[in-house]
């Protein structure tokens, strides 16, 4: 019996792969452009091992009309096949977040808090979202999206190539509705980014000073706590 779901496993994943070549054969074929723009990815994501850019991100909230924005700087790294991510916001106030090792830190110097969040069962989900445009492939995302290649837009001086992200899974997008992705084609990252929810919020991040696989800060994934720095695990 071991031996027959042996070969059914592999007969299954032999599958899978035809179909996933035959998917990619489609594309392709029916839009070179975008076959173009996802190879770069690629190649970006074979050498990947370090990012540092300024970064603004606004979140805006339909209910109240109203966009908050920050200011700061955003660390990418691969580290033993994880890609991890660290932000430092210095506007309007101060705040570092991290993501590693399957948490997420957030910490606010004014109050002196750290709020950790464990993704659990979603945790594949959201690095999923970290490493778009920074150290994911772009052969792997019609996997988990219906992609479109949208237009050529100026972004702080490149000439971009953007992307539609419509997550297939019902489950994400209950999350995330859809996805703009502004790639650089030079480098196969992204300069800008987008994040549409289901009632109308989003978040627009904006890359600048873009330094790829250069030594980060020694404490770039550090939080920096006090003696009295409280630490609280929200639930939900």
């Amino acid at each position: 019996m071991k031996a027959v779901h042996k070969a059914l496993a592999l007969r299954i994943a032999a599958i899978g792969c035809l179909l996933t070549a035959a998917a990619w054969a489609q594309i392709v074929g029916e839009s070179p452009e975008l076959e173009r723009v996802l190879a770069q990815m690629d190649a970006a994501a074979k050498s990947f091992k370090t990012t540092e850019a300024s970064v603004v991100w606004d979140q805006y909230q339909k209910v109240i009309d109203e966009t908050e924005t920050q200011k700061g700087k955003i660390y990418f790294r691969r580290e033993g096949g994880e890609v991890q991510m660290a932000a430092d916001f210095v506007e309007p106030d101060r705040k570092y977040v991290i993501y590693s090792g399957g948490k997420l830190q957030v910490y606010q110097p004014k109050i002196d808090q750290v709020n950790e969040y464990n993704p659990g069962k979603n945790r594949g989900d959201i690095e999923s979202f970290l490493v778009l445009g920074f150290g994911g492939g772009g052969r792997d995302l019609f996997k988990s999206y219906v992609l479109r290649l949208v237009a050529t837009e100026t972004v702080g001086g490149i000439a971009a190539d953007k992307l539609e992200l419509i997550p297939k899974s019902a489950r994400w997008r209950n999350n995330i509705a859809r996805i703009l992705l502004w790639i650089d084609p030079a480098r196969g990252i992204s300069v800008q980014q987008q994040f549409f929810e289901p009632d109308g919020n989003y978040r627009l991040a904006k890359y600048s000073d873009i330094q790829i696989n250069r030594p980060l800060p020694e404490n770039a994934f550090k939080l920096k706590t006090t003696k009295r720095t409280k630490v609280v695990s929200p639930q939900g």
